[in-house]
C-alpha cells in the first residue's frame, strides 16, 4: 500500500473542512480532503435545514389553529403526521444533494474517503494502514451528540438530532432532555404539531439566554405551550416494551411516573475528535481534549495544525464554521506566514416561537470587561404597535453600550422577528456604530424594529447622551 504524499491534508468534508479546502487550494493544488463518515453537513443532514423545515409545519399548524383570535374560523383541521415527516425528508434530502454535488465536484484524487488517526504531527494513517504524509494539517471533524449517563441504554425508543428526523410519523408523546436551543425548537415543534411534548432542563438553562430577566419571561412563555422545567430531577429513565418510563418530580412537588413513546437528546454536542489519537501530535489540550488554538488564526500552538468548525469546541453555527474553515485553510496554505483572519461579531439566533436572537457581548462578557462600565436599554413588545396587530406581542429586547463612548455593545433578545432585529444590530456592532448614530438610522411605521429605537432611546437616556424617553411618543406613530 503506497503512502500518500500531500502539502495539505483536511480531515473532514463538513461546513469548516468544505471551505478549508477551498482556501487551501488558493495556495496549492496538493490538497486532500478526508471523510470517514458520510458526505454532508451537519447543517443539511441533522441540523439547521431539517429542524427549520419540521418548525415551518409547526408554524402553519399554529396559525391555523388560533386564526379564531383574528376573526377567522378554521374547521377540521388535521395534522397528518406522516406526511409531515415526509416532506421534512424529503426536503432534507434535497438539502443534502446539494453538498453532495460540491463534494463529487472536487477531483476524486482530492478526496478520500477514509478514517485516519495521528501517527505524528505531520503523519496521517487510515483504518487499513495506509500512511498520509502531510506538511500542514486542519482538523474539521465536527460534532458528536452528548448522552448523560441517566440515557444510556436506551435503545430504539432514544432519539437524537441525528435520528429523529427519520420517523415515518410523528408520536403521540415526547420526553425532550436538554432546554437549549435544539431542545426547545424540536419541543415546540413537537407541540404545536399535537405531540404532548414535556421538557427536562439542568442546571436552568434555557435556549443559551444569559440575562435572567429574559430566561425568566422565556420560560414563562415556553410553559404556556408546554411542560418546561429547566432545573428539573429525574430519578429514573426506564425503557419498556412500547415506550419509555420517566420518575420525576413535577414543578408542583410531587413525584410522577410517566410514559412516552420517544425520549429525544437534546443534551449537547462534544467535538468529534476521539480516535484521531490526538497523543500522538505533542499539542496542549484543554480539559475537554480539544487542541489549543488561536481563534483568530486557528493555529493550534505554533504547529502545523490548524482546527476549525465544530471540532474546536468555541462556536457551533454554521457560518462561524464557514468563517473558521476559511482562515485555517488560508493559513494551512500560507504557512509558516500565519495571518489573523476576519472573526465576524458573534451572532446566535433560536427558531423558537418568540425568538431568541443575541449579538455582540452577551451579559456575562460585558461584566467581565465592562464592569460598572456600560447601560442597558430596554424594550417591551406587550404594547408595540405591529406586535399587537400580528397578536405576536410578547419579548423584551435588552441592548448594551459603553458609559461614555456611547458605542453598542451588544444585545439580548426575546421576541418577534428576532432573527431579523439581531441582524441589524449585528451589523451595528460590526461596524462600531454608537447609539446615537444607530438612532439617525431610518424606522419605517409600522414595523416591528420600532421596538429596536425603544430600546435605543432608553439606552441613550441612560448612557445621559439623549432626552428623556417621552411616553406615547407620537412622532413614531401609535404602538412604536
Amino acid at each position: 500500500m503506497n503512502a500518500i504524499h500531500v502539502d495539505i491534508a483536511i480531515i473532514g468534508a463538513g461546513t469548516a473542512g468544505m471551505a478549508a479546502y477551498r482556501a487551501a487550494r488558493a495556495h496549492t493544488n496538493s490538497v486532500l480532503l478526508i471523510e470517514g463518515g458520510h458526505y454532508g453537513t451537519t447543517c443539511a443532514r441533522f441540523g439547521c435545514m431539517p429542524s427549520k423545515l419540521l418548525i415551518a409545519a409547526a408554524e402553519a399548524a399554529h396559525e391555523a389553529l388560533h386564526a379564531d383570535r383574528f376573526g377567522v374560523r378554521v374547521k377540521g383541521l388535521a395534522v397528518d403526521g406522516a406526511a409531515v415527516m415526509a416532506r421534512v425528508q424529503r426536503e432534507r434530502d434535497r438539502f443534502v444533494g446539494f453538498v453532495l454535488e460540491s463534494v463529487e465536484a472536487i477531483a476524486p484524487t482530492d478526496r478520500l474517503a477514509e478514517k485516519v488517526s495521528f501517527a505524528g504531527a505531520n503523519t496521517l494513517v487510515t483504518a487499513q494502514g495506509q500512511s498520509i504524509h502531510t506538511k500542514r494539517i486542519v482538523i474539521a471533524t465536527g460534532s458528536i451528540p452528548v448522552l448523560p449517563p441517566l440515557l444510556n441504554g436506551l435503545g430504539r425508543h432514544l432519539l437524537t438530532n441525528e435520528n429523529v428526523f427519520d420517523l415515518p410519523t410523528l408520536p403521540k408523546t415526547l420526553a425532550v432532555f436538554g432546554a437549549g436551543v435544539l431542545g426547545l425548537e424540536l419541543a415546540q415543534a413537537m407541540s404545536r404539531l399535537g405531540v404532548k411534548v414535556k421538557v427536562f432542563g439542568a442546571r436552568g438553562g434555557i435556549a443559551g439566554i444569559r440575562d435572567p430577566d429574559i430566561r425568566n419571561y422565556a420560560n414563562r412563555t415556553f410553559n404556556e405551550e408546554f411542560y418546561l422545567d429547566a432545573s428539573s430531577q429525574v430519578k429514573a429513565v426506564t425503557e419498556t416494551n412500547v415506550g419509555v418510563e420517566i420518575e420525576y418530580l413535577h414543578r408542583d412537588g410531587t413525584w410522577q411516573t410517566e410514559q412516552f413513546d420517544y425520549v429525544l437528546a437534546a443534551t449537547g454536542r462534544a467535538p468529534d475528535l476521539e480516535g484521531l489519537a490526538l497523543n500522538h501530535t505533542g499539542l496542549a489540550l484543554n480539559e475537554r481534549g480539544v487542541p489549543l488554538f488561536d481563534r483568530m488564526t486557528q493555529q493550534c500552538g505554533d504547529s502545523s495544525i490548524f482546527i476549525a468548525g465544530d471540532a474546536s469546541n468555541e462556536a457551533p453555527l454554521l457560518h462561524e464554521a464557514a468563517d473558521q474553515g476559511r482562515i485555517a485553510g488560508d493559513n494551512a496554505g500560507r504557512c509558516p506566514d500565519v495571518r489573523a483572519g476576519l472573526r465576524r461579531t458573534p451572532l446566535a439566533v433560536v427558531f423558537t416561537d418568540p425568538q431568541v436572537a443575541a449579538v455582540g457581548l452577551n451579559l456575562d462578557q460585558l461584566n467581565q470587561r465592562f464592569k460598572d462600565r456600560f447601560a442597558t436599554g430596554f424594550a417591551s413588545f406587550e404594547d408595540q404597535g405591529r406586535s399587537r396587530v400580528m397578536l405576536r406581542n410578547k419579548g423584551i429586547l435588552k441592548v448594551h453600550a459603553e458609559l461614555g463612548s456611547g458605542l453598542f455593545l451588544g444585545a439580548e433578545m426575546f421576541g418577534p422577528a428576532a432573527e431579523h432585529i439581531g441582524h441589524l444590530l449585528a451589523w451595528a456592532a460590526q461596524q462600531r456604530m454608537t447609539v446615537s448614530s444607530m438612532l439617525e438610522m431610518p424606522f419605517y411605521h409600522p414595523v416591528i424594529e420600532e421596538g429596536v429605537r425603544t430600546a435605543l432611546r432608553d439606552l441613550n437616556h441612560k448612557l445621559d447622551i439623549g432626552s428623556t424617553v417621552i411616553e406615547r411618543c407620537m412622532d413614531c406613530g401609535p404602538g412604536a
